[in-house]
């Protein structure tokens, strides 16, 4: 029932910026939280940043005072501002829910850092 759409990837180069949206079908308080996974080639899917309904946002330690995650409530979206982009920030960045009985994913995005 939940479907979640990211939106805003593409390709930039070393030190630019990109903001990346998650647009959800249902509401996005309604969640215990909302957070940005990205995936490499062969690698594991992490957690980049997550903002709780209520909670201190929190980001892996690789991309703090780099990106920003925040809610536009109006809009019913969850934003992620990547600044000051590296080729290490090149993954598919993935869109997730927290919810009380159960997560939901986006389909993901590509975001490509050339240097």
């Amino acid at each position: 029932q939940v479907q979640l759409v990211e939106s805003g990837g593409g390709l930039v180069q070393s030190g630019g910026s990109l903001r990346l949206s998650c647009a959800a079908s249902g509401m996005i308080l309604s969640f215990d939280a909302m957070a940005w996974y990205r995936q490499a080639p062969g690698k594991q899917r992490d957690l980049v940043a997550r903002i709780p309904t209520v909670g201190i946002k929190s980001y892996v330690d690789s991309v703090k005072g780099r990106f920003t995650i925040s809610r536009d409530i109006a809009k019913n979206t969850i934003d992620l501002q990547m600044n000051s982009l590296k080729p290490e920030d090149t993954a598919v960045y993935y869109c997730h829910a927290e919810g009380t009985r159960r997560g939901y994913w986006g389909q993901g995005t590509q975001v490509t850092v050339s240097s």
